[in-house]
């Protein structure tokens, strides 16, 4: 190995292209050596192949593979920068503090070193057997690290200094060359720094989300306040209001019957008098009337005149022309009075009643007015067909999804890296973040369905742990009733629906389902933190329970909601 008195430098490892530390070291046969992706894009870019320094031209490109001499040799540098190094550990971790120096893994006296091979921190006594050993003289020394378990390799036994952003592992430069080439490694500082900015972000929203959920409990807070006092008002108000409205009313029907009563009562007594005065008169008049049949009967006319009296033939009578009773009809008018006056106040006890039944069901006008207000967010969603699970069937538009039983498509079809291989189910084509959006589904008749938003790293390949980290939030409608997938068999819903809206708010961290028709909610997920892109997510199901060959269909707003598609 190396020691800290090497004439090595810095220098002696830079690629001549890059002039950057090399990064997977190869040799040509001039014997220069570069990157293997500097050489092979250099290559790929010049008409001849020739060296870059020498100019040597090649009669055919060299199968160039990595130096491994070279490589172990870049290695120990970046130990012996390490051991130079004693401010800052090579795992990117900040220096040892006074308080926390790393002791002997044998002794607990200070340690002076700390062995990459070993895995322990040696103080000088106990670190001889490393200068005297030949196998142990082979070891990798570096200044004492602390947490040195957690920084070196358990298989490789070099530090880790590269982080895997596809699998979130931190590694030495062989698990990378073994395992993850192919894949985005960057240095521990990189990563550390990636991630912290991360944290950031996510703490900063975490902080913002706190506020506004902490302005909002103020604001619910006097908002209650208020309605309480206003609700306390209402209440004696309206009572009072009401008690004096039924006073009066009973004032008004006693004063009513009182006035109905004694008017009769006069009125039976002016006509029995006047009745009483008739039937005089009619006895009278009869008197008169044999009279006259008696004067009538003398046929002699000397006898006739002699007979017929001086003064007139009738009786005085009473003149039934200034007589006109007819107090029936002023009863009857009164009575229509009285029934249009109880039907103008029952219509505005309607009215009231209808206030108080919009007052009893404002939640439902409240639930109307957020379903609008999400549905302003709407986003055109089409199906990506790359994604869709082979037994499932898409219309030509992206918009339609549905089981297609009795059709093995597995044969018929290539895999492809994105598909689902044991859900039935299918994503959207565009993934949303940092933003509202909105999207409705109709479902009709089906017996099954599952339908939300999913992440682009959800687990498409076998089978989805059912759980709060598994990157999807869905509702489950199974017969009749809903559960959510993270979940199962945890009722959320009861009944069926037939047009489905899912809202979703990235930075708010809420992902909500309502039933359009009714413009009831059917179930929210709140305070989520979403991390990655969001994908609408369709999952038709199988027909387990028959009747559920039906389409799932992506419907506009607009559109009216229609009983048969």
């Amino acid at each position: 190995m190396a020691s800290s008195g090497s004439l090595i430098t810095e220098e002696h490892l830079l690629c001549p292209i890059c002039l950057d530390v090399f990064s997977k070291p190869v040799s040509t046969p001039c014997g220069h050596n570069f990157c293997m992706s500097c050489i092979t894009v250099y290559w790929d870019t010049t008409p001849a192949c020739l060296c870059p320094v020498c100019k040597e031209e090649f009669p055919s490109r060299p199968n160039l593979k990595v130096n491994t001499f070279i490589a172990e040799l870049l290695l120990q540098f970046k130990c012996l920068r390490v051991t130079n190094t004693p401010t800052q550990s090579s795992s990117g971790q900040q220096p040892v503090s006074p308080g926390s120096e790393v002791k002997c893994d044998i002794c607990s006296n200070p340690a002076v070193k700390s062995c990459l091979d070993c895995v322990a921190s040696f103080c000088d006594g106990h670190l001889e057997s490393h200068c005297i050993a030949s196998d142990l003289k082979r070891h990798t020394l570096v200044n004492p690290l602390v947490g040195l378990g957690d920084k070196v390799c358990r298989d490789h036994h070099r530090l880790m200094l590269l982080f895997c952003r596809n699998d979130n592992l931190v590694l030495c430069d062989l698990c990378v060359g073994l395992h993850h080439a192919s894949h985005d490694v960057v240095s521990v500082q990189r990563g550390y720094d990636d991630m912290t900015h991360q944290l950031g972000k996510t703490e900063a929203k975490v902080r913002r989300m706190i506020q506004e959920r902490t302005q909002k409990v103020q604001s619910m807070t006097e908002s209650l306040t208020k309605s309480k006092t206003e609700t306390e008002g209402m209440i004696k108000d309206g009572t009072r209001y009401v008690s004096e409205l039924v006073s009066e009313i009973k004032k008004t029907q006693e004063e009513l019957v009182k006035v109905a009563e004694e008017k009769q009562k006069t009125v039976e007594e002016q006509a029995k008098g006047l009745i009483t005065d008739m039937e005089k008169e009619i006895s009278s008049l009869k008197v008169t009337a044999k009279k006259l049949g008696d004067l009538k009967d003398i046929e002699d006319q000397v006898c006739f005149l002699k007979s017929y009296p001086n003064q007139s033939l009738l009786p005085p009578t009473m003149d039934l022309s200034t007589y006109s009773f007819n107090r029936h009809l002023a009863v009857q008018h009164m009575h229509k009075a009285v029934r249009n006056s109880i039907s103008d106040f029952r219509a505005l006890l309607d009215k009231l009643k209808e206030e108080i039944d919009t007052f009893s069901n404002s939640t439902d006008a409240s639930n109307e007015a957020a379903l609008k207000y999400m549905q302003q967010f709407e986003v055109n969603i089409v199906l990506d067909h790359d994604t869709a699970h082979p037994m499932l069937s898409l219309s030509f538009d992206g918009k339609q999804v549905w089981y297609n039983m009795g059709t093995n498509l597995w044969g018929t079809q290539i895999q492809k890296p994105n598909m689902f291989t044991q859900h039935l189910a299918v994503v959207g084509q565009r993934g949303f973040s940092s933003c509202r959006f909105y999207f409705e589904v109709y479902v009709g008749q089906k017996t099954e369905w599952c339908l939300g938003v999913s992440t682009a790293s959800l687990q498409k390949s076998g089978a989805i742990v059912r759980s709060p980290s598994c990157g999807l939030w869905a509702i489950w409608f199974l017969l009749d009733k809903f559960e959510t997938f993270t979940c199962p068999g945890v009722p959320v819903y009861a009944g069926k629906v037939e047009r489905v809206g899912v809202f979703v708010d990235y930075d708010g961290g809420q992902v909500s389902f309502f039933d359009v028709v009714r413009a009831a909610p059917i179930y929210s997920f709140n305070g989520c933190l979403f991390t990655e892109e969001l994908y609408p997510y369709f999952n038709p199901c199988d027909n387990e329970y028959g009747s559920n060959l039906d389409p799932m269909l992506i419907v506009p707003v607009s559109r009216q909601n229609e009983q048969s598609i």
